[in-house]
């Protein structure tokens, strides 16, 4: 028996789709870099530039850039974002770049603001742009950064994030008592049972 076929499905549309994060990651941070505007890269790029310093191999994709920022730089933000073909959104409470005026916000650019909670119910703020290193290309969040914003949003996501730092090393039990011991207890669940 012969397997139908799915003509929907395409290897090329599927680079194209990494292809065009890794753009819009480069576009943006570059962006704010000739702006000299401080900001880090957050989110499941920051994992992936974390876990690919240890296992290239282990990477995984994400599809959109989310960037720390101070709210007081929002307005040079917004201008150096719309020089480099990105328009200014606010989507569900969220101040994102879609790219060009066609862009879809789930592709876009996201925007935290540092030392505040996303939700008034988490646990810890976001970190100080302060907590973060210089990688070749772009500013990164360190690592003891982005493990505490994983844990205080500890989504489904977030938990898979979480777990490709410990499969490759960087996280381990040790990290118990470096984490703020309110996050502690979630990061413990995940070292006893890592299959979010």
């Amino acid at each position: 028996m012969v397997a139908p076929v799915a003509d929907n499905i395409s290897w090329e549309r599927m680079v194209n789709a990494v292809q065009q994060v890794e753009d819009r990651l480069v576009r943006s941070t570059a962006a704010l870099d000739t702006a000299k505007i401080p900001y880090a890269v957050i989110g499941g790029n920051a994992i992936a530039a974390w876990v690919s310093s240890v296992d290239p191999g282990a990477v995984r994709n994400t599809k959109d850039v989310d960037l720390l920022v101070n709210r007081a730089d929002l307005p040079a933000v917004i201008k150096a974002m719309e020089s480099a073909g990105f328009c200014y959104a606010k989507t569900f409470g969220v101040d994102a770049f879609v790219d060009g005026p066609s862009g879809r916000p789930s592709e876009g650019v996201h925007l935290l603001f540092e030392r505040e909670k996303v939700k008034e119910s988490d646990q810890v703020a976001t970190p100080a742009l302060s907590e973060s290193v210089r990688a070749p290309r772009f500013q990164v969040i360190s690592l003891d950064a982005i493990v505490r914003m994983k844990l205080t949003s500890f989504r489904v996501k977030d938990q898979t994030h979480l777990v490709d730092l410990m499969q490759v090393g960087l996280i381990d039990r040790s990290w118990l008592t470096k984490v703020p011991p309110e996050l502690s207890p979630r990061l413990q669940g995940l070292l006893d049972n890592p299959n979010p």
